[in-house]
């Protein structure tokens, strides 16, 4: 049994030669938006065992900013706030894909 119910991993990568990636669609701002909001839910306690992570490149540069979602491999895009609410209310919580946001 894994140790999290499920794991989720942002990619924060930020190029440096200025070529497009997460770290320019805000991706630490979103990734520190659904940490703060899992905790707000109880989402992230000891009992849920669901963790926010941060990654460095995920290869999906041309569908960023990305987050992926194990065990079940998800693989999402988001614009904002509203779309990582999303994300939480219906995979994280309910367990529904959320096939608009998937890549």
């Amino acid at each position: 049994m894994s140790h999290f119910h499920k794991h989720i991993f942002f990619c924060t990568n930020q190029r440096t030669d200025g070529s497009d990636c997460c770290g320019n669609h805000g991706a630490q701002k979103m990734r520190d938006y659904a940490k703060d909001k899992l905790k707000a839910l109880g989402l992230s306690t000891e009992k849920k065992r669901i963790r926010i992570n941060s990654a460095g490149c995920m290869d999906r540069c041309d569908d960023g900013p990305v987050l992926v979602v194990y065990p079940e491999g998800v693989w999402y895009t988001y614009v904002d706030e509203s779309d990582i609410d999303e994300i939480i209310e219906e995979h994280l919580k309910n367990g529904r894909v959320v096939e608009r946001l998937k890549i």
